[in-house]
């Protein structure tokens, strides 16, 4: 079944767990850089997962990538990330940042220049994709909706407490995330904003 054949409004949980977490794995092949999605707990979450990945070698740049700013102090998720990573002991010349997007497709977006002002993106092969579990799906169909179709992706998504592939349905908090988040997916492949894929 496709994507936009799913009644947004009638998911079963077969469905929506088929949505989020089907094909979705690290082939633990090493890239060009590490892609970190911002959020306003990416430096619990997702920053941990982030510098793991660069301590194995898997790939030796790190682009943090965000702009909302959060209400604590004037810093960026990307800069919030930075400063963690830097307290952390990863080199400063081994960070880039995007700072301008505001969601998920404007990650991708901004950091489409960021990428190629330091790689050049024709020479790009493989981005390391760090986010959350449950939102791994979405900012994968996004980055094959609008980065270069030669670029490859190993998806090492970043557990979250309440939203893990075997315990999202024994929450009510993780329920609600799982069906918010299915619901997006269908919403913006219906608009055409991302591409149409199997569950």
């Amino acid at each position: 079944m496709k994507i936009s054949e799913l009644n947004p409004d009638q998911l079963t949980d077969k469905q929506m767990a088929d949505l989020l977490y089907n094909h979705v794995h690290d082939d633990m092949e090493k890239g060009d850089c590490i892609l970190v999605f911002g959020s306003r707990l990416a430096t619990k979450s997702r920053l941990p997962k982030a510098i793991q990945l660069y301590r194995e070698g898997r790939a030796k740049k790190i682009l943090f990538s965000g702009g909302t700013i959060w209400g604590v102090g004037n810093d960026s998720e990307a800069i919030l990330l930075k400063k963690k990573a830097l307290e952390l002991g990863i080199p400063e010349t081994d960070i880039l940042v995007e700072t301008e997007s505001q969601n998920t497709k404007e990650n991708i977006i901004a950091s489409l220049l960021i990428l190629d002002r330091y790689f050049e993106l024709h020479k790009i092969k493989r981005l390391l994709i760090v986010t959350s579990n449950y939102h791994m799906k979405r900012a994968y169909l996004t980055l094959k909706t609008y980065m270069p179709s030669w670029i490859e992706y190993s998806l090492c998504k970043a557990e979250n407490q309440y939203t893990q592939e075997d315990n999202w349905f024994l929450t009510e908090e993780g329920r609600k995330r799982v069906k918010e988040e299915s619901k997006k997916i269908i919403k913006y492949v219906k608009w055409g904003a991302i591409i149409d894929d199997e569950i």
